[in-house]
């Protein structure tokens, strides 16, 4: 398996474009990995109008698990303990979006494992 798809629940914390759902802004996001195509980065899909689709450097977005970082249009940093925001700049605004720690921490291991290589068959 070289890909992997991940849904999460995200809160957005500004985006004036964004739907606000019931429970307080929170809204499906997608993240994605292609250890063939894109073997150094992720994609992440919001619902909304217009493109709503970053790639990533999976460096990066693991490192700002632990501390702020930035590259480009993104930025990325914990809060607290359980959340981590990744903040996203286009020529339509800019998005902040909450997530859990812990999801993207199983998302990010599910990468390097689509990304080890295979082990060989034995004959």
């Amino acid at each position: 398996m070289n890909a992997v798809e991940q849904y999460a629940r995200a809160q957005i914390v500004t985006d004036a474009d964004a739907p606000q759902a019931a429970d307080r802004g929170a809204v499906p996001v997608t993240l994605s990995y292609d250890a063939e195509r894109a073997p150094r980065t992720v994609t992440v899909r919001m619902p909304g109008p217009g493109n709503r689709e970053w790639t990533v450097p999976r460096a990066l977005l693991e490192q700002g698990l632990r501390t702020p970082v930035g590259s480009g249009d993104v930025q990325v940093w914990p809060c607290g303990r359980v959340q981590t925001v990744v903040e996203f700049h286009s020529a339509q605004g800019v998005s902040v979006v909450q997530f859990d720690t812990k999801a993207l921490t199983r998302f990010l291991r599910r990468t390097y494992v689509a990304a080890a290589p295979a082990e060989p068959v034995p004959h």
